[in-house]
Order: structure tokens, then sequence, then C-alpha cells
């Protein structure tokens, strides 16, 4: 058996396919030692068992953002309150997991055919949570669904355009550490508070005086705002979900065990599918009979009938700001209406609306630069496909532009930013160093969308633990931040702080690159204009900014001119190449595999204080 898998690897590596993707004994001069044919579809199937909780994840987070039904009063249909209401958004639910198995089987499908890269793509949790944020609960946020699905779409043809122009690459390099260290431990927070909250575990619930409180009381004890009058912490869901979907989880991961996180929802979804518990998901209810009737389906292809295709065309000029503009004019006496005159309150309601989407869209932008390239670089250094001097990685730019295309793809199918994921560390750990590893994963999402049923039956207190563990693992990042400056570590705090607090990340990031400019900037201006004579005493242990080597110049650009002026290409820096697996521990604790801890490519390059 053993010399039929080697005699497979061999051949594989032999071929086409190993020489394109670089398989060890392939021939190629910057053959991947140690990848395996055999090892890389190993490795494949543990990413998917990593991430495949996000399926059922995304829709529920996205989902409590109404998506596109219409909410017939004014108090934006609390849960249980219109039960035409509750039907359509169950069906946006079903919708989305279906479009997120779909757009994660393309995206991780095109990471590894065109970038080579071992890293599994889906829409990513900080980023859903900012896009149901400002869309709000049950549409009662700052701009519409269909809105914040343009802003989506913009985003990633932006991407695009960065990309080739290596700014996307050269930017994040430049960004204070500190700070991206914490964005990435601030949404964790924020993501954990979910998972605490009612669309998780419901550990946390609204207080009238307090604002926030103690919830997982019984329905009998729950007001009509959604507090809860008594009783609490005696709802037997939240302590399924407690004990089962989060200390077994936890328990799993204690002794490595591949799939932990998925192990521990579907645990606590079997439980609760019977129907003769007190913790069942289908309760003997119009709404549980009709979650059950599609649970029975098991099989089926759900087919998009509230997502698909809805992105507003009218983001960048309101339709009636549009036909007012080629309708007026500024000369007297025309007839046609004056400016001012024309612009209504409703008008100005419709401008703003518009602008808050923008806003929107450049907070998408800014964070998405932080997860995706800070977790690619990650993932990179943690298989060994770094550049030690450039901090680039082989086919960053085809990477990064298989990213942004997922990005406007998945708002096509009405879902949130696609992003890398730091799940991909389990499959690289097992031995995954090729594109092959990330083409398995996406087939693997893609038959996951023939078992939507499966997934939509998948209760909130099942997923609330694992919102919890992947909080857990981003907040991490906190102990890199540097502490020891005020300078440095103020900043970092209130955005970490403020992601949580005011329930968007936006406020976070925008607190935190204020603060650091006013506190390092004053300082700065005052050590010039007094020629060094007044400096803060301990700027010495503030954190270095460093301008990355390299240049803002892409590779892709620099082979074009090289071409055309017929210089020869510099042959660059040997990619340091590790393995990984049962006989390399050491090597796999020393990696951070933080989604954030390697963005700030530190050390190498010009010092500027």
């Amino acid at each position: 058996m053993v010399h039929a898998i080697d005699l497979l690897n061999a051949r594989v590596a032999d071929s086409a396919v190993g020489r394109w993707f670089r398989l060890d004994g392939c021939g190629h001069p910057k053959e991947r030692i140690g990848s395996r044919f055999t090892t890389e579809i190993r490795a494949g199937l543990t990413t998917w068992a990593a991430m495949a909780y996000i399926i059922s994840v995304n829709a529920l987070v996205i989902s409590d953002s109404g998506g596109t039904c219409v909410c017939p009063t004014d108090d934006f249909c609390p849960t249980g309150s219109n039960a035409d209401y509750d039907a359509c958004v169950n069906d946006v639910r079903l919708d989305l997991i279906t479009s997120t198995a779909a757009i994660s089987a393309l995206a991780s499908f095109l990471m590894g055919l065109l970038a080579n890269m071992p890293v599994g793509m889906a829409p990513g949790l900080g980023l859903n949570a900012y896009f149901t944020s400002i869309v709000g609960f049950h549409g009662s946020g700052v701009i519409k669904y269909q809105d914040a699905l343009s802003a989506v779409f913009l985003e990633g043809w932006i991407f695009v355009i960065l990309c080739l122009l290596g700014l996307r690459q050269w930017l994040v390099r430049v960004m204070p550490q500190s700070l991206v260290l914490a964005v990435g431990a601030g949404i964790g927070i924020f993501i954990a508070f979910i998972g605490l909250s009612k669309s998780g575990l419901n550990v946390i619930a609204g207080d009238p005086v307090n604002y926030v409180g103690l919830g997982g009381c019984l329905p009998e004890d729950m007001s009509a705002s959604g507090f809860c009058t008594g009783g609490v912490l005696r709802n037997p869901t939240m302590w399924l979900g407690i004990f089962l979907g989060g200390m077994v989880t936890v328990l799993l991961m204690l002794y490595r065990v591949r799939g932990a996180i998925l192990i521990g929802i579907f645990l606590t979804s079997i439980v609760s599918w019977p129907r003769s518990t007190a913790v069942t998901y289908f309760p003997p209810t119009d709404a549980g009979d009709a979650a059950f009737d599609t649970f029975k389906k098991i099989v089926t292809v759900h087919r998009l009938e509230k997502i698909g295709n809805v992105i507003s065309v009218s983001l960048i000029c309101p339709l009636e700001v549009c036909q007012m503009l080629s309708n007026w004019d500024i000369s007297t006496n025309t007839g046609k209406p004056k400016l001012l005159e024309v612009i209504d309150p409703k008008l100005s309601i419709g401008v703003h609306s518009k602008l808050r989407v923008w806003y929107a869209l450049v907070t998408f932008i800014y964070v998405d630069i932080l997860d995706t390239t800070g977790t690619l670089y990650s993932m990179a250094k943690f298989a060994g496909l770094r550049d030690p001097v450039t901090m680039d990685f082989e086919n960053s730019t085809i990477a990064y532009c298989v990213d942004a295309f997922s990005i406007s793809m998945g708002a096509l199918v009405g879902t949130s930013p696609v992003t890398a994921f730091i799940e991909s560390a389990t499959g690289i750990s097992e031995g995954g160093k090729t594109g092959i590893t990330a083409m398995v994963t996406g087939l693997c999402f893609l038959v996951s969308v023939f078992f939507a049923p499966i997934f939509a039956s998948i209760p909130p207190w099942a997923t609330g633990g694992a919102l919890i563990v992947v909080g857990c693992l981003m907040a991490r990042n906190v102990r890199d931040i540097n502490w020891d400056y005020v300078g440095d570590a103020v900043p970092a705090f209130l955005t970490i702080i403020i992601i949580p607090l005011s329930y968007n990340i936006a406020y976070g990031v925008i607190a935190g690159i204020v603060s650091y400019f006013v506190l390092n900037g004053i300082p700065w201006v005052i050590t010039r204009l007094t020629g060094g004579r007044i400096v803060p005493p301990s700027i010495e242990m503030s954190e270095e900014l460093s301008i990355p080597p390299g240049g803002l110049v892409p590779i892709w650009m620099r082979k074009v001119i090289r071409a055309y002026k017929k210089e020869p290409e510099d042959g660059g820096v040997p990619l340091e190449v590790r393995g990984h697996g049962q006989f390399h521990e050491t090597d796999q604790r020393s990696e951070k595999t933080d989604d954030a801890s390697m963005v700030a490519a530190s050390g190498r390059g010009l010092i500027v204080r």
C-alpha cells in the first residue's frame, strides 16, 4: 500500500500537474520540497474540516440583517412578531447557506489553481459582522442590504487595480504594527460578543438600565423588547451550547483533533434535532414545522430566491440626483427649477445614504486589506513560501487578484467580502504546500452546496461556541502589541475596546488611526521645532515604523520593463522552504499563525521615526 502511494506521488510529480504546482521531484528550480500529491489531498480535507463551520455561521450572521426582506411595521419586526417576515428571513438564510458554500468553493479553487497557494477562502467573520452592523438588525442600520452589496462589489474591482499596481502589497507593510494587531484583536472580541449574544448562545442580552446584562431566560420570561424580566441563565439550549458546543470543542482542540470546531457544531446540532426534547430546534409551531420540512430533504439544491444579483446600481449617482442634474440649468428664467428648490428633504436623505455607502466602502477596503493580506502573509511564512528580504511571497499579485475577483463575485450572490482563512494553517501543518490543498478544499465546499438542508438546520446555540473560540484565537494578537510605549499602547487599546462596544469595526479603526497620529505626530513636531531638545523620555521604546524594501513597482511590471529593455532578470532570493507535519512540532509552534501578526513586515528596510 505504501509503495503504491509513493508510486502515485512520483508519477503525479513527474507530470504536467506536478510541474504546474511545483511538487517535490518535479524538476522545477523552485519545487516545494516535501510536497506530495496524497499529502496535499489530506491537507485540503483537513482545511475544509476546520473551515466548514463558516457555511452556517456566515448565513446566521448576515441573515440578521434581513437581506432583501421588507418589514411592514416601524419596529423592524423583532423575531417572532411577524410570521411572514420571519419566513422571508429564513429564506434569506437558506440562500446564504448556498451562496456561502458556492463562493467558498470558487474562491478556494481559483486560489489553488492560479496562485498555487495552500490557502482556503470564504466570507470572513469580521467582515460579515461589519456588513451586518451597517445594514442593521432587520434593516435598521444606516444603509440598505442592496447598497452594502454594491460597496462590496466595488471593493473587489478597486482591489484588482491596487493589486496590479502593487499598492495593496505595499500599503499593508507600512502600517504601524500595533494598530494592525489591535484591529485583529478587536474584531476577535467583536466576534466573541456576537457568539455570546442572541445570535449565538444568548448568554448576554439587553438590559434597560445597564445596556447589557445576563440573558438565557425562557421565552415566558422575556419582554417584548427582548429583555429578560427574570429567570436568567435557565434556558437549556444555552447550557447545551456552552458545554457541548463550547467546552467539548476546546477539549478537542487541546488534543489537536482536526476539525474540532466543526465536530462541536455538529454534536450540538445532532442533539438539537429530535423534536421531543427541551432543546429541540424544531418546536411544535408553524415555523418549527416549516424548518423540519426543510431538514427532511437532506440532499437538495437550493436556488437563490432572495439575494441573487440584487446589488444597487445607483451607488455612484442616485437616480433622483442624476435626473435632477440632467434637467437643471444654471441660467435664469429658463423655466427649469433652481437647484435649491429641487433638493427636497427626501432627496437629501438619498444623497446622505449614498455618502454612507461610500463610507462603508472605504471601511471595507481598509479592514479587508488588513484581514486578507495579513492572513496570506501569515500562511505564506508558515508554509515557508515567503521571501525573507522583500517580505513578499510567490505569486502574491495573482493571489490578491483572485481574492479581489472573489469579493465581487460574492457580492453578486449576496454575501460579504471573501477573505483568506487562518484555519488554512491546519492544512499546512498536515503538509500542504501547494495549490492542490486549496483546490481540494474548494471541491469539498462544492459538495456542501448539495447538503444545504443540513447546514440550514444548525441552531445558533451550536455556532455560538465556535464564534467565541475563533474570537479567542484572533484576540491573541494583543500579546505582540507594544504596551511599553504609551503612544503605541493607547491607540491600540482604543481600537480594541471601541470595536465591540460600538458594534462597529469602522469606529474602532478610525479611533485608533486618529489617536495614533495625534499622540505621535505632536511629539514629532515638537522634536523638530526644538532641534531634538524636547523629546518624550521613553521614545526609545516606541515602535519603529519600517518601510519595506522593493518599492511600489510590482514584480510583473518589473519583468515587463526588463523584457522591454532586454535586461537579464535578477535571480532573486531563494524562498524559505521548511517541512511541516508530525516531525516538525517545534517549527509549527514557533511560527505564528495569527491573522494579523505578519502584516507589519518588520525590521528590514528604512527606519522612520
